[in-house]
């Protein structure tokens, strides 16, 4: 559980978020869309961007260091991300259910490439999203056709349902995927695990997890705002639980205040690429 839901000494592993329905009419308002191609954000945005920054720079290990956030694992894979899914379930998921979960995570994940496409020279408008993996208690919970994805039946210290470690990123940051029987071009960026029972949410660079019956019920919305705060964080993004940016009261990383990726939000994930893009060779 601990080498699962570390995130190498960073702050920003674990969050917890109401999976309640919120009230969010301020995301509806039709405002003129900022120039985003380059750092210029509202004005009314600078100064709690800033708090930010400074606040994540102070209280983060190394936070220009670190090198397995959701921008270098894009970058790293080319504008392709791979998931294994930790079904930590007793309940039976059919072909079509999971089919609809790689749906989901992809069209989640680009919610975020998508605030970062055209900005200061990010390469990708949208990123490959795949799900090459599950990992179950029995595998007799896996219906109809798996033969597109690999199963492991095997389980962490706490015999929790894990994918095979030798596969994943999280445990092979320098991409040699020696280990992985199932290939290099199967191994998992990232994991999303989904418990029975589980409330609210974490995430971290090794992927993101919340509530098995949460999720599969809520597969076809546009936005599955647990998902996507958690998902923040996989982009080094912060929680807010003891402070606010000066005048933000709505937005997807403040947990429980926003149903969808809000403009501040967008800017703090965009702050983040213009200060890391001079590592890649772009």
């Amino acid at each position: 559980m601990k080498a699962v839901l570390s995130l190498t000494a960073l702050q920003l592993l674990a969050s917890y978020v109401t999976a309640l329905p919120l009230q969010d009419s301020s995301l509806t308002k039709n405002v003129k869309r900022q120039n985003t191609s380059s750092w210029n954000p509202p004005s009314e945005l600078v100064t709690p961007l800033n708090e930010v920054w400074e606040h994540e720079m102070s209280t983060y290990s190394d936070p220009l260091g670190f090198r397995n956030y959701g921008f270098d694992q894009v970058i790293d894979g080319k504008g392709k991300i791979n998931y294994c899914v930790r079904w930590d379930s007793t309940q039976s998921v059919t072909q079509a259910q999971r089919e609809q979960v790689e749906t989901a995570v992809r069209r989640s994940f680009n919610k975020w490439i998508g605030e970062l496409a055209g900005f200061d020279g990010f390469p990708y408008d949208t990123v490959d999203v795949n799900v090459v993996g599950w990992a179950v208690k029995d595998k007799a919970l896996l219906q109809g056709d798996t033969s597109g994805v690999e199963v492991y039946t095997t389980t962490d210290e706490e015999g929790i349902p894990q994918c095979d470690p030798g596969c994943g990123r999280f445990f092979h940051q320098d991409n040699d995927y020696s280990a992985c029987a199932a290939g290099a071009d199967r191994h998992y960026d990232q994991s999303l695990w989904l418990t029975d029972g589980f409330e609210g949410g974490a995430g971290g660079d090794w992927g993101q997890r919340i509530g098995q019956e949460y999720f599969m019920q809520n597969l076809e919305l546009e936005d599955i705002h647990i998902l996507l705060h958690e998902m923040g964080h996989t982009f080094a993004l912060d929680d807010f639980y003891d402070w606010t940016p000066t005048g933000q009261t709505s937005f997807i990383m403040l947990a429980g205040s926003a149903m969808k990726i809000t403009e501040f939000d967008a800017w703090m994930a965009r702050d983040w690429w213009r200060h890391l893009k001079s590592r890649y060779s772009l």
